[in-house]
């Protein structure tokens, strides 16, 4: 069944197209997610379908569709508690209570007309019933623990943050429950858990949804169907993000293949009716020019297909990479901070390597920020000690990038910020793929994936080896997030940063540290690594050998003849991951020993017991021949880097 359709929409501002020939259906029950680069309409197809603003064209929604829209934005006015703003989301329901409350009243009352109202007091019961009224605490508790909002029930609305009212309006249009949700950005201002929970809330939601998102992640886990949008129209993939990925750059060689053979065909008529022309006036044979003019005719007639252009753009950084630092760049020691006598952080420790790419996440408010000002020495710990290694330049790209005067032109920015000449100063922007005229263009004039684009090359033309940087795929679309991947991609320094953008950091981190309970946790690789770690921590304390077995099968298969050619500090991390597997087996080990000891006499629980116990002691020997062979090899890089030296 279809919910929504629409055809051929087209949409001007002032004299400016945003797109055209639009033309795409919303089917019961299906996750769509709408994506494409910055005003490229996104925002506006789902206020035309919300009815908020109007275009060319047709549109079409079920009859009887119950629609609920979330703003990028909310609107502010509501002077009502965040609580009862949740509430407004059960108005029908709440009348309804109200009616039936009169009619029990008529029942203790009216005893002349006592059939009657009884007839129309179970009827309004019924139908309180089919519409779930009894659940109306349960649903909103669910949304307020999902969203973490606990903390702001009793708030005014109009007192809250831009964030904090997205979340409370994402709150309210979840618990509208319509047939189909229109959500823009609805993972803004989240933290990763609530995320995760909305993840999990839409796959299981009933209704269809329509939404559009940069969070590439979210957009794997939640959607089925992807329609990528630009001036010419939408595209339709029925898949994830990852299908939609994989599907484009087939579709891309495709097009490409047909273009091709288009134009040798072009190519081979063109030289046809060139050679029937000079036939034509090397024998004055009218033949001849008559067969040149049908060909042109059928050249005219072909529809000409646009070369296909498949965006993908790679930013060079050679020569912007700052020098080598020592082999320690950041060292947190036991530090702790607190606000109003309200403990932030606490016994903080960690360190940074040289080439490390460290990714901080947390729940909002946990302290990601307080500990970046720390780092970046804006603010000072009230115990404990953040050092900065030898030779360690700075560099520091802030959520939102401004410039001191933002008139200026791009290429005068450049210089003037970087102290380089003309000359040089166009050569290194168009390694940033700012080309031709883009150089002249005024800094204000930018998008936020440029603005950054400019300042990371002015932190790197500074010599910058340590690049801080505080949510930088905020605000920018999904491929001004990719072109910032792969530029970071290709750093040789240290990376520190903050983001609450799963996919930007499963493709940049190494290392992960998460601020919980009020201290840092590491994590020895990437956000996949992190997740299987959290997953493992939730499943303690019962330890599953079998499982373990056979993933370090798997792992032994995928890592063999692989080790070798694996950089020093690949290999130095494996052998820290390796250590912290080989505690955990001698810890297993001796639980399994202690409940043995417990149970002496219980011949089948004692049979289970040294079943796993041998179990865990030979994987505990294979961990140990293995971090053996790390250790040798690198043993034998230092000796050769000793010759060397």
């Amino acid at each position: 069944m279809i919910d929504l359709a629409v055809k051929n929409l087209k949409k001007y501002y002032s004299a400016n197209m945003i797109f055209d020939h639009v033309t795409f259906d919303v089917k019961s029950g299906e996750k769509i997610g709408l994506i494409g680069a910055n005003g490229s309409g996104k925002t506006t197809i789902l206020k035309i379908v919300a009815g908020m603003e109007s275009a060319e064209g047709e549109l079409f929604l079920r009859k009887g569709l119950t629609l609920g829209y979330l703003e990028q934005l909310p609107i502010v006015g509501m002077e009502d508690t965040v609580r009862n703003v949740l509430n407004t989301a059960f108005d029908e329901l709440n009348n309804l209570k109200q009616k039936i409350t009169q009619y029990e009243l008529l029942l203790a009352q009216d005893t002349e007309n006592f059939e009657r109202t009884l007839q129309e007091y179970g009827k309004l019961q019924a139908e309180f019933e089919r519409l779930e009224g009894y659940s109306i605490d349960e649903k909103i508790n669910r949304i307020i623990k999902g969203l973490d909002l606990d903390n702001h029930l009793g708030k005014k609305f109009n007192d809250l943050s831009g964030g904090e009212r997205t979340k409370v309006m994402l709150g309210k249009v979840l618990l509208m429950n319509p047939d189909l949700l229109l959500l823009d950005e609805p993972t803004n201002h989240l933290d990763l858990s609530s995320v995760e929970w909305l993840e999990l809330f839409l796959r299981e939601y009933k209704g269809s949804v329509l939404l559009v998102s940069h969070d590439r992640y979210f957009l794997d886990n939640v959607i089925d169907k992807i329609l990528d949008i630009d001036e010419n129209g939408v595209e339709t993939y029925h898949g994830n993000y990852s299908y939609y990925v994989l599907e484009k750059e087939r579709r891309f060689y495709e097009a490409m293949k047909w273009y091709g053979n288009q134009q040798k065909k072009i190519k081979r008529m063109e030289d046809q009716i060139h050679r029937y022309r000079v036939w034509g006036e090397m024998r004055d044979s009218d033949k001849m020019y008559r067969r040149a003019k049908e060909l042109e005719k059928r050249l005219e007639k072909i529809t000409l297909l646009d070369k296909p252009v498949l965006e993908r753009k790679k930013i060079n950084l050679s020569g912007l990479t700052g020098g080598r630092t020592g082999k320690s760049v950041i060292t947190a020691d036991n530090i702790s901070k607190s606000y109003d006598d309200q403990l932030i952080l606490s016994s903080v420790n960690f360190e940074l390597f040289y080439g490390d790419s460290f990714a901080l996440i947390g729940d909002n408010g946990s302290g990601k920020t307080t500990l970046l000002q720390m780092i970046t020495q804006e603010i000072n710990p009230d115990a404990g000690q953040i050092t900065i290694g030898a030779r360690v330049e700075m560099g520091y790209l802030p959520q939102k990038v401004t410039f001191s005067d933002e008139e200026k032109s791009v290429l005068d920015t450049y210089i003037n910020e970087s102290g380089t000449t003309l000359s040089q100063g166009r050569h290194d922007l168009a390694k940033i793929l700012f080309y031709g005229d883009d150089v002249f263009k005024r800094v204000n004039m930018l998008s936020g994936g440029e603005k950054s684009r400019l300042r990371l090359s002015i932190i790197l033309n500074n010599n910058a080896n340590l690049l801080i940087l505080d949510e930088p795929t905020n605000h920018l679309d999904i491929d001004s997030r990719e072109i910032l991947e792969e530029t970071l991609s290709d750093y040789q320094g240290t990376i520190f940063f903050v983001s609450h953008d799963r996919y930007f950091i499963n493709k940049l981190a190494d290392r992960i540290g998460e601020i919980k309970d009020k201290t840092v946790l590491i994590y020895e690789g990437d956000y996949s690594y992190y997740k299987d770690q959290k997953i493992m921590e939730q499943a303690k304390p019962k330890i599953n050998i079998d499982e373990a077995i056979n993933l370090n099968t798997k792992r032994s298969v995928a890592d063999s003849n692989i080790i070798t050619a694996k950089p020093v500090k690949t290999i130095q991390k494996k052998q820290t991951a390796l250590e912290a597997e080989i505690m955990e087996l001698e810890d297993a080990i001796n639980n399994l020993e202690t409940e043995m000891e417990k149970n002496p006499t219980d011949h089948e629980i004692l049979g289970r017991l040294y079943e796993e116990k041998g179990k865990a002691e030979n994987l505990y020997l294979e961990k140990l021949m293995e971090h053996e062979k790390i250790t040798n090899e690198l043993k034998s890089f230092a000796e050769k880097e000793e010759k060397i030296r």
